[in-house]
């Protein structure tokens, strides 16, 4: 455990969470969030946890999200795009469908955000949300992402495309 608030806990992911992982990955509702196309095999996600989860190495790091109360795994963070240069970091998150709406992605993104500023001495986070993802849009912003950006029909669904919103949250106190 690296982090924690009065409901959740954060932690790195472990290789005994590529079950559960594996399980997000291969969800095809999620696939035009994540931007995945193909299925991920078992081996696929033990071999990133095993040697890829890191952030200085492969710019990336997948995080768990445990709810406190008793232990169970109900999401995941991804810091990814990280870049040392520039100081900056895309994020992502993701909540088990019956654990949204109950503020753990709130407090799950206070904590990394906290992290991100505070131990990876970061000065910005990016966000990248379809403009139908009106929750993740109102939790974003109500955590203090500003919008920046808007892509028109930049992401191709059945139904034709549609647009993507980009969010900032920089720190100011850098």
């Amino acid at each position: 455990m690296f982090a924690q608030s009065e409901n959740i806990i954060l932690r790195a992911a472990e290789p005994q969470d590529a079950k559960l992982i594996y399980n997000w990955e291969n969800d095809q509702e999620i696939w035009k969030v994540s931007e995945t196309y193909m299925p991920y095999s078992m081996y696929q996600i033990e071999e990133f946890l095993l040697n890829n989860n890191d952030l200085f190495s492969v710019r990336q790091l997948r995080i768990m999200i445990e709810k406190k109360s008793d232990r169970n795994c109900i999401g995941c963070i991804d810091i990814y795009d990280f870049d040392p240069i520039h100081l900056r970091a895309g994020i992502g998150i993701l909540i088990q469908k019956e654990y949204r709406k109950l503020g753990y992605a709130k407090e799950a993104l206070e904590l990394i955000i906290n992290y991100c500023f505070n131990v990876l001495l970061l000065k910005q986070l990016y966000c990248l949300i379809d403009i139908l993802n009106t929750d993740s849009i109102n939790l974003f912003r109500k955590i203090g992402f500003q919008q920046c950006g808007h892509r028109k029909d930049w992401i191709k669904t059945n139904n034709g495309f549609i647009d993507e919103l980009e969010f900032q949250y920089i720190n100011n106190n850098f």
